[in-house]
């Protein structure tokens, strides 16, 4: 399946900006939409933004206008430029991949390991 490394988590003040990576690998298999969601303690894990492989994009309400999600194709890689950070975006932010074998048609959705972002107050 579709192996996913996350970087770029860490910690920073109310208003601070931060940028977070996802490169996904794997052979055989057509990347068709990547995205992030996190999840705060004790709380379920919630979708913050997705992409499509054809640039389409999707936010939750409370991250329009902060944060950009974007893709490089050729890199199979997303990235997620977080503005304007609020305490209420601490969470440990996952990146999700759906993808297609090539041969079979079989879908598959995979998460990577998670990376830790704190916003202070």
């Amino acid at each position: 399946q579709v192996q996913l490394v996350e970087s770029g988590g860490g910690c920073v003040q109310a208003g601070g900006s931060l940028r977070l990576s996802c490169a996904a690998s794997g052979l055989l298999y057509r990347i068709n939409a990547m995205g992030w969601y996190r999840q705060a303690p004790g709380k379920q894990r919630e979708l913050v933004a997705t992409i499509t492989s054809g640039g389409s994009t999707n936010y939750a309400d409370s991250v329009k206008g902060r944060l950009t999600i974007s893709g490089d194709n050729a890199k199979n890689t997303v990235y997620l430029q977080m503005n304007n950070l609020k305490p209420a975006d601490t969470g440990v932010y996952y990146c999700n991949a759906d993808s297609a074998h090539i041969w079979s048609g079989r879908t598959f959705a995979s998460w990577g390991q998670g990376t830790q972002v704190t916003v202070s107050s």
